[in-house]
């Protein structure tokens, strides 16, 4: 007997309807898989054969022939199980075949006939509303994460048995219901505050520059100064995520696997940071069938690189397409994907490998050519793409001992909102919406200066050998330092701290 069921295939971001083709027909007993199936579909034979049988039902001794359609994508994963149990099944008679109109199935089995949860459920949800899909059949662990799809109906199931019963009409069951609004706004806080920080003003000021332009940073200075600190709470002063945001970056968790039943909506914007030892393909992303790297995690939130110059140079390198283009893009021999990127980069060095480099009260151990080296780690073009490099000194013990709090992530996040309402009236025509996202043609259209800033300009140039496109940079943040003043044109004094905010090439660090 010939049965069809439908399922999903997720390649990258996107997902791709599949036809779970089942054919049970005489012949020596026998199970095969065809259809461009991976390893970890290919293993699934033996845990659907115990599934099936510790579910109380049989398992049909013939030969049973599984064709994964259309052949030329390839499948990956461990979510076609049910699918194909559900086909095998209804092959035997045990589900009527007018039940599986308009049904679709993901999930894992366990031996026991258990469903566990998979990846990519989100985004096959969005997929399936788009479509004739009427019923969702997916684990219960990943039950509300499809639910909040509004379109379709989903069940979240634990079991085998479960399934069968539920499609043969002989157990009730109500689809989910999920408030995804309410879930989205009880999620949406912060258990961290800008006014946890003692002292350290320059650096919050070049905090609130870069947060409100979208500019990437770079954090120099001695251990224990704060910088990771400071890092920690950028989303904090970031502009509130949209919900249409929010499901944008809970799609890419999705498709990683990250998400579990306490947290099916990424509400707030993400902080990511990796170890400096981590892979060129953890932090890029890749596998033979391209898995989201930390560089996708962190997308529309803030990716924290702490001890830049420790990471592995390749790593870093892979950084330079998602800084300007947004997106990254991984080619293997079976398959293309593309993974969203506008991250901001906020990245964290010591000035030399002991870190006390010209600290007042530590004696710095390192040589002068150690120190080059060291810095050297870093590549021009990669550090062309920083937008702010600045201190973080020790903080002193009477900025410690202050009893007043300082000033409120609150209270920074309304001047970064009015820079980023500045910056979207002014650019919203293009679809960019930040500063640091400017063309080289709307640098020339919105970041005009005048003759006493075209004069700060060329002696940097001429002191600080800036190239022309850290001089872009540099107008860039003077623009937003505008934004945040509420001033339509760039003054002397906006390119003059601009410009301070390249300690490297200043040459003082």
């Amino acid at each position: 007997m010939f049965i069809k069921v439908r399922s999903m295939s997720v390649i990258g971001m996107e997902s791709h309807p599949v036809s779970v083709e089942v054919d049970v027909s005489q012949g020596l007993p026998q199970f095969a898989t065809v259809g461009l199936p991976d390893a970890s579909v290919k293993e699934s034979r033996d845990r659907i054969k115990a599934a099936i049988k510790n579910s109380g039902y049989s398992f049909p001794r013939n030969h049973v022939t599984v064709n994964l359609a259309p052949a030329d994508i390839r499948k990956e994963g461990t979510g076609f199980d049910l699918p194909i149990a559900i086909g095998i099944l209804a092959a035997q008679e045990l589900i009527a075949e007018k039940f599986l109109e308009g049904c679709l199935f993901l999930g894992e089995l366990s031996l026991d006939g258990s469903i566990k949860g998979v990846r990519g459920v989100l985004p096959a949800a969005l997929k399936a509303a788009e479509s004739d899909i009427r019923s969702f059949f997916v684990p219960a662990d990943n039950a509300v994460e499809a639910a909040m799809v509004e379109g379709v109906a989903v069940y979240g199931v634990k079991a085998l048995p479960e399934v069968v019963e539920i499609l043969a009409g002989r157990q009730e069951a109500a689809p989910l219901s999920v408030d995804a609004t309410s879930l989205f706004q009880s999620k949406n806080h912060y258990d961290i505050d800008y006014s946890e920080i003692k002292g350290q003003k320059q650096a919050l000021r070049a905090i609130e520059v870069a947060a409100a332009g979208g500019h990437n940073i770079l954090l120099i200075g001695p251990p224990g100064s704060g910088k990771s600190m400071l890092a920690k709470r950028m989303p904090t002063i970031l502009p509130d995520l949209s919900f249409d945001e929010a499901i944008e970056i809970t799609k890419v968790f999705s498709v990683a696997g990250l998400l579990n039943s306490d947290q099916t909506l990424m509400a707030t914007r993400p902080f990511r940071s990796p170890h400096h030892s981590i892979s060129d393909a953890g932090l890029a992303g890749g596998g033979q069938m391209p898995h989201p790297g930390e560089i996708s995690l962190a997308h529309l939130g803030v990716l924290f690189l702490d001890e830049l110059p420790e990471f592995k140079r390749n790593a870093l390198e892979a950084l330079r397409q998602p800084l300007e283009e947004g997106t990254i893009t991984i080619t293997r021999a079976a398959v293309t994907a593309s993974f969203p990127a506008k991250f901001m980069l906020v990245a964290a060095m010591n000035p030399c490998p002991c870190g006390y480099f010209g600290d007042r009260h530590r004696t710095c151990r390192c040589s002068p050519q150690q120190i080059r080296k060291y810095q050297g780690r870093i590549s021009g073009p990669l550090m062309d793409r920083i937008d702010l490099h600045i201190e973080v000194p020790p903080v002193k013990y009477r900025a410690l001992a202050e009893s007043r709090a300082g000033e409120s992530s609150a209270s920074i996040k309304k001047r970064v909102n009015a820079a980023r309402d500045a910056q979207r009236r002014r650019l919203g025509a293009t679809g960019i919406v930040t500063n640091a996202r400017m063309t080289e043609k709307q640098i020339r259209a919105h970041c005009a200066v005048d003759e006493e800033s075209h004069r700060l300009m060329e002696m940097a140039i001429e002191k600080l050998g800036l190239s022309a496109r850290a001089m872009n940079r540099v107008l860039k943040v003077s623009r937003t330092i505008a934004d945040l003043e509420g001033k339509e044109k760039i003054e002397p004094a906006h390119v003059a701290e601009a410009i301070q905010y390249r300690s490297l090439d200043r040459g003082i660090i």
